[in-house]
């Protein structure tokens, strides 16, 4: 392995990751500090909390987004699997940014974004999940963690064992920033789609 083209590929996909995009948008959208609202998070769940709808899918749009970007020009300028790499990578900068003093979001959008550029059918087969998950329970952290978990397994299944490294550790970043969701979940208060906490 390429160690110049691996800390490339960590430093883009970190940096990238860390752009808040949530707050960016909540603020010029005229909703203040989202990290003053709900869970406080960054993310589009919590942007939603706000009632502004189109404000949370431009959240998910871009938290997605540059973990995608990551990964191909990763993928387009240093190959394979430096583009596992980078998206792993975005996810954590998004999970823990330096600029917010290490507290970003969930990291679910950053997740599909990641695998949507390195693996598509994964990125499907989890958004599937996802959908039915949170629709039963409607409880978007009840479908991410589904999502997440499943996904190495769904990897191996596909033969795909590298992904299977990546998504494990997508994973693992995903149910750490989701500790506290675990516990109200386990408790039966954890906050609805759509709800206002």
């Amino acid at each position: 392995m390429d160690y110049q083209a691996l800390l490339i590929a960590i430093a883009m996909g970190y940096f990238l990751g860390s752009i808040p995009f949530g707050l960016f948008i909540s603020k010029l959208g005229g909703q203040g500090d989202v990290r003053d609202i709900g869970s406080g998070n960054i993310g589009a769940t919590n942007v939603l909390r706000t009632g502004r709808k189109d404000l949370a899918f431009l959240t998910l749009l871009f938290d997605a987004g540059k973990a995608a970007a990551a990964a191909l020009l990763a993928g387009h300028y240093l190959g394979i699997p430096y583009n596992m790499v980078a998206g792993a990578a975005a996810l954590f900068g998004h999970c823990f940014p330096v600029w917010l003093k290490f507290k970003g979001g969930k990291g679910v959008a950053t997740f599909f974004g990641s695998l949507l550029a390195v693996h598509w059918p994964l990125a499907l087969a989890a958004a599937a999940i996802w959908l039915t998950i949170a629709f039963l329970t409607r409880m978007s952290a009840m479908g991410g963690l589904w999502a997440a978990g499943t996904a190495p397994a769904i990897a191996l299944y596909m033969g795909k064992i590298d992904l299977a490294v990546m998504a494990s550790f997508l994973a693992l970043v995903i149910f750490i920033r989701h500790k506290e969701n675990i516990g109200r979940i386990i408790r039966g208060e954890e906050s609805k789609i759509g709800q206002k906490k």
